[in-house]
């Protein structure tokens, strides 16, 4: 059954987890947990221990330097697993399974050096690094989203030979313009999507879809750190304390557990964690079946994907992603350190934090997380203090930035707030800027400016600032 009602964690519980777990921020049991946090001093070192001095397109490809020495070769090969690339013909068994449908064929292909994705070049472009959600109406077994018949809950673009994809995703932009309160212009792109060549049918009239560009894959073991009685305790869905910010936990379906949990990863912070994330990545973007999820994603109609799956299953076996491969890939995407942040010193920089703090964007987007000391969590993340720069938690964004497709108890109009680290690296990494959860944002600036429902006031006060100011927030989350 679908969990509705709030974990309740008492000031003790969460000064237990947290206080105990570093003696570089003690936190006060009888106080407020977001208050003690937002006033935690910002440092350079985003990622507290786990911060790495690595720069350019290799930003996030290193190891925590807190991890143990022979944890290395362990990383290296987790490394080498998420950037192979599968294959569907019989050449070396361990490497095959790719299919029958699928989107690409590597981890690293959506996020190449490990950052995010982009949205096609130009209209009718492949879609490289991003894909599309789909649904109708209603949910599934778990209160996630229902599958659209014949297509599933995300349209796969490429077959393996013999087998028909299942259609083309076009994406299409629309110039919204608008100006600054100092009349400089700006255009917005707003986009919409169409599909082509679709193999088993008419989508249904009803049918929900959402663009979704890849995320960076840096920080998620400390992301996953975080204590659950720590987002609850952040969490505020009635808006009680009248801020107008009224974040709240997704509640969704945690396949390792087998329960309803706490949602961290995804746009919509719809997967509980990372072993989820990355199964059911590698079943959805590359059609390889896991211990998680051992079923293939052939639908009914897709006679020709069902009658490969089993011959397949028959001469690679199942599942096609052993874990002797896939969990050395978990532990890899959990260490990898988090780049330091750059000039932190500069007085722009300096300027720009005072306002990112004065027009209250750290109300959602919180500086400074501390991890959890449980025996779960791997040591080299265990109390850390570090700065991702989000309270992951789903809020609000306006109409503007809606895909009117409800995951879990994330409605339409609500995202998780996305961490900032690494927001200055993404050029560097990708050759590209894009933002938001569909690429549309071709700047940082464009990002703040599609911001809408609890971060609307925000966003105005922003849009309303001298250029120079403008320049130093910019200034400063570029250098995170």
């Amino acid at each position: 059954m679908l969990r509705k009602t709030p974990i309740t964690a008492s000031a003790a519980a969460i000064f237990l987890l947290l206080a105990n777990a570093t003696m570089a921020l003690e936190i006060d049991p009888e106080q407020d947990l977001r208050a003690q946090l937002l006033a935690a001093p910002l440092t350079s070192d985003l990622g507290g221990d786990t911060t790495v001095d690595t720069y350019g397109p290799r930003a996030f490809r290193s190891i925590a330097p807190n991890a143990d020495n022979d944890e290395v070769f362990d990383f290296l090969f987790g490394q080498r697993v998420f950037d192979v690339v599968w294959d569907h013909i019989v050449i070396s068994p361990a490497l095959d399974g790719l299919g029958p449908t699928f989107n690409r064929t590597a981890c690293r292909e959506c996020h190449e050096g490990n950052g995010r994705g982009q949205p096609p070049e130009s209209v009718g472009a492949p879609m490289k690094s991003i894909l599309v959600r789909l649904s109708v109406p209603g949910t599934d077994q778990h209160g996630g989203p229902a599958p659209v018949p014949n297509y599933g809950d995300q349209l796969q673009d490429r077959a393996n030979p013999g087998v028909a994809p299942e259609g083309q995703a076009i994406i299409e932009w629309e110039e919204i313009e608008g100006e600054y309160g100092d009349g400089t212009k700006y255009s917005l792109r707003k986009p919409s999507i169409r599909f082509e060549n679709l193999a088993y049918g008419d989508l249904p009239d009803d049918v929900m879809t959402s663009a979704r560009v890849a995320q960076q894959v840096v920080g998620l073991g400390l992301l996953e750190a975080i204590p659950e009685e720590s987002l609850y305790a952040l969490a505020d869905p009635d808006d009680a304390n009248g801020d107008g910010i009224s974040g709240k936990v997704n509640v969704a379906w945690d396949e390792v557990n087998q329960k309803m949990s706490t949602g961290r990863f995804g746009w919509k912070a719809n997967v509980p964690t990372i072993v989820h994330q990355s199964a059911g990545a590698a079943l959805g973007d590359m059609g390889m079946t896991s211990t998680l999820f051992p079923d293939n994603l052939c639908e009914p109609a897709q006679q020709a994907c069902i009658i490969m799956a089993s011959s397949m299953a028959a001469s690679v076996g199942t599942p096609e992603f052993v874990d002797e491969l896939f969990d050395p890939m978990i532990r890899y995407l959990e260490l990898i350190g988090i780049p330091r942040q750059r000039n932190a010193d500069d007085p722009q920089v300096k300027r720009g934090e005072a306002l990112f703090r004065g027009i209250g964007c750290q109300q959602c987007h919180m500086p400074t997380q501390v991890a959890g000391n449980g025996e779960e969590i791997h040591p080299a993340l265990r109390g850390q203090v570090f700065h991702p720069f989000t309270d992951l938690l789903v809020h609000d964004m306006g109409e503007g930035l809606a895909d009117g497709r409800p995951d879990f108890d994330a409605s339409g109009r609500e995202w998780r707030t996305a961490p900032l680290w690494g927001l200055g690296m993404v050029h560097d990494v990708g050759e590209f800027y894009f933002y938001l959860h569909d690429g549309r944002a071709r700047s940082v600036a464009e990002a703040i400016l599609w911001h809408g429902g609890e971060a609307e006031a925000k966003r105005e006060t922003f849009r309303n600032l001298p250029q120079a100011q403008r320049e130093d927030l910019l200034a400063f989350l570029n250098s995170l």
